[in-house]
């Protein structure tokens, strides 16, 4: 099994993550709607986590990567 690419991704998604904290996305929501009137309310979502959460993907990501080079040179 190769576990390399695994460990790749989870540095670069660990990395993405202590570099930036969260993002926003926009819901728009119907307020009023009469006839040729209508009124909406657009409200930002925020969605946010914590740089420890990038730390701990990080640091798994390099453990992979470590144990699969540890892995591939024992076999071969």
């Amino acid at each position: 099994m190769r576990s390399r690419p695994l460990g790749v991704i989870l540095i670069i998604l660990g990395i993405v993550m202590m570099a930036y904290t969260g993002f926003n996305f926009v819901t728009r929501e119907k307020v009023v709607d009469i006839g040729p009137l209508e009124i909406e309310k657009k409200e930002n979502n925020p969605v946010r986590w914590s740089p420890i959460v990038g730390l701990v993907l990080l640091i798994g990501g390099v453990v992979v990567l470590v144990s699969s080079k540890g892995t591939a040179n024992s076999n071969g």
